[in-house]
């Protein structure tokens, strides 16, 4: 490569467009870019599944204190049984009114919203 068609602003020369259309190989700008050491990137945060509300909502002391006295995993299949239960009768709801999948999906979502806000899910 020719001193005219490599561009030298910055820590590593780029080949430009007229040495790249010229057919010069770019193997000596990959072997620089090669030999730069790698920065480590910043820890990231774990992402976070669960309630934002956690600890929220009207009902959210209630629904801890009966976790508590019937044990986490108990709990948690007495729970998921609710949820079950209510989607459930979400399904029928939209058979009745004759709601599409769609809809019913929607409803679905509606109804863990509000569970999160009032404190079922904390």
């Amino acid at each position: 490569m020719t001193a005219a068609s490599v561009s030298l602003s910055g820590p590593r020369a780029l080949p430009t467009w007229s040495s790249s259309v010229s057919g010069e190989s770019h193997s000596a700008a990959l072997a620089n870019s090669l030999a730069r050491p790698r920065t480590a990137r910043p820890p990231r945060a774990p992402a976070r599944m669960g309630n934002v509300n956690e600890g929220k909502g009207i009902f959210a002391p209630l629904v801890v204190v009966v976790r508590n006295i019937v044990g986490r995993k108990r709990f948690n299949q007495l729970r998921g049984k609710a949820i079950a239960l209510h989607s459930q009768v979400i399904t029928e709801f939209c058979k009745t009114i004759g709601a599409d999948a769609k809809q019913r999906q929607g409803l679905i979502r509606l109804a863990k919203k509000n569970g999160e806000k009032l404190g079922f899910l904390a």
